[in-house]
């Protein structure tokens, strides 16, 4: 069982930059691809970036790509995910997910990840 904390959300101008964590206490970081994902009220949740378990490998969304970078520390055993020039599109709850994988593999389907984060609220105003 992997346990997924984020943090780092909160309320932000539209152009302004957010950094979010992802935190895995206890768990073998390492084992696992991580993901990024959003939802909206309504809506099904959306793929945003997906990162290997070295971090060798990445992939992003159209929408959020040359805006926001997934990185990861695996000294530390966290997430991240870099997001600059914010639109009020981004507005959402964001998600970290981990999938068991081997190599150098990612996801960006959310049907391939085992353990989800609470999620934590990202809101960009105009």
């Amino acid at each position: 069982q992997v346990r997924l904390v984020e943090s780092g959300g909160g309320l932000v101008q539209a152009g302004d930059s957010l950094t979010l964590s992802c935190e895995t206490p206890g768990g073998s970081f390492t084992d696992y691809a991580m993901g990024w994902f959003r939802q909206t009220p309504g809506k099904k949740r959306e793929f945003v970036a997906a990162i290997s378990r070295v971090g060798v490998t990445s992939d992003y969304s159209d929408s959020v790509k040359d805006r926001m970078a997934i990185s990861r520390d695996n000294t530390k055993s966290t997430l991240y995910l870099q997001m600059n020039r914010l639109r009020v599109e981004d507005t959402a709850v964001y998600y970290c997910a981990a999938a068991s994988v081997a190599g150098f593999a990612y996801y960006k389907r959310e049907s391939e990840y085992h353990y989800w984060g609470q999620g934590t609220q990202v809101t960009v105003s105009s």
